[in-house]
């Protein structure tokens, strides 16, 4: 069982920045791939970025390459997502979640657990 609490969403303009955080409970975290999604209003949820068990291998989709950087702390069971040159369309409800396995995935299938999301919106 892994429990996740998201936190660190709020308001931001164009431009700026916001770091996410996720808390991870239960001893398996280490061993299991983290990922990042986000829906907005009308949309599908889709991934943002993930990050295999050890922190040795990220992807992250086209559309957030090379502004977003996703990190974890095996040590204290938590991974962030570090978000910069934020934009209007990054506005959405940013969940992280828990892999089964420990191989990075945007597969949203392969995940198991998944936390209640916080709201990140970016104003123009």
């Amino acid at each position: 069982q892994v429990q996740l609490i998201e936190s660190g969403g709020g308001l931001v303009q164009a431009g700026g920045s916001l770091r996410l955080s996720c808390a991870a409970s239960g001893r398996s975290f280490s061993s299991r791939a983290m990922g990042w999604f986000r829906q907005a209003p009308g949309k599908e949820r889709e991934a943002v970025g993930t990050i295999n068990y050890y922190g040795g291998t990220t992807i992250y989709a086209d559309s957030v390459k090379g502004r977003f950087t996703i990190s974890r702390d095996n040590a204290k069971n938590t991974v962030s997502l570090q978000m910069n040159s934020l934009k209007p369309e990054d506005t959405a409800v940013y969940y992280c979640a828990a892999a089964a396995g420990f191989q990075a995935t945007i597969v949203a299938n392969e995940y198991d657990y998944w936390g209640q999301g916080t709201q990140v919106t970016v104003s123009s």
